[in-house]
């Protein structure tokens, strides 16, 4: 009956890892993505912590599948997208509705990498 018991266990654990491992893939890559954007932006690109105000990684169904968003203190209606995947690279910049509607054009951005 002791080892029934066992078995049963080590099977209910091993469907619970299965079950969590896509969730953990996720979680762990968007920390990697975002650690590899964050340190180009402080050493490669000579920002200060303070600089930004904020860095998420995001996974997304679409390719890529993750990608990280920064947003700069001095810039809060622009989100800035980068991908991390071999090199650290700006692929685009939005402009939030609420930054449209104060006037903020892509003239007027800070951070744009040409």
């Amino acid at each position: 009956m002791k080892k029934k018991i066992a078995f049963i266990s080590v099977w209910v654990v091993i469907l619970i890892a299965i079950a969590f491992s896509p969730f953990l893939y996720v979680q762990v890559n968007k920390m990697i993505y975002v650690n590899r954007v964050t340190t180009y932006l402080l050493e490669e690109e000579g920002y200060k912590k303070e600089d930004i105000k904020s860095i998420e990684g995001v996974w997304n169904i679409k390719l890529p599948p993750f990608y990280v968003v920064v947003v700069f203190k001095d810039e809060p209606y622009v989100q800035y997208i980068y991908f991390a995947h071999n090199e650290v690279m700006q692929f685009e910049h939005k402009i939030t509705e609420e930054g449209k509607q104060k006037g903020i054009t892509e003239e007027n951005l800070k951070h744009v990498v040409q």
